[in-house]
């Protein structure tokens, strides 16, 4: 899933200028399953791991102040609010981090300029709304999945009541600068005119 992509395939139209005939050509708009990364889990368990660091600091006791004590001993790691709060900020990063690095009304408007169009769909507003639509059912499986990654550690470690360090943070780095490494790798012994290294 780190490397998984919706394609969305593109058609040029043909232009002549001069002798010379341009464009014609099918390509595609790749759109990341997890473009986000690591990002929004790194995001949520900050915001999760506040309430945990401000009671280490103020040393509530149970006695003196029962509400304060309650609220903060909610947010605990192991606890169902923590994972349901952890889980719920994960996916809100998530659709906040792809609405701002991705803009679908400039994407529509690049390919306007450039004679593109996606096979069925009107230029314009109806290419932008497509686009839209994608990306926000392709970001919800990229939610999903990091939700899975970063949520499965404590539902394990609260099952077998043992402390997993392995977080989904650590997996997700992990994997990506090993598909990383691979692809540098594998660019630099295809530039030396080596054998692949997959191969």
């Amino acid at each position: 899933l780190t490397n998984a992509e919706r394609r969305i395939p593109v058609q040029y139209a043909k232009r002549v200028v001069g002798r010379k005939m341009y464009g014609g050509q099918a390509s595609y708009i790749p759109i990341k399953v997890n473009m986000t990364g690591v990002m929004p889990i790194i995001f949520a368990s900050t915001l999760c791991s506040l309430p945990g660091l401000i009671f280490r600091f103020i040393n509530l006791s149970a006695a003196d102040h029962p509400a304060l004590y309650a609220f903060f001993s909610a947010f605990n790691y192991n606890s169902v609010l923590y994972l349901i709060v952890y889980v719920l900020l994960i996916v809100a990063f998530n659709y906040f981090y792809v609405a701002i690095q991705y803009n679908p009304v400039d994407i529509a408007n690049q390919l306007r300029k450039n004679n593109g169009t996606i096979p069925g769909i009107r230029p314009g507003k109806p290419t932008s709304d497509f686009i839209t639509k994608t990306l926000s059912k392709i970001t919800l499986i990229g939610a999903i999945f990091l939700a899975i990654v970063a949520g499965l550690p404590i539902i394990l470690g609260n099952i077998t009541g043992t402390s997993i360090q392995l977080g989904g943070t650590s997996l997700l780095i992990v994997v990506g600068v090993a598909l990383e490494t691979g692809r540098s790798l594998e660019g630099y012994m295809t530039a030396r005119h080596h054998k692949g290294f997959l191969e």
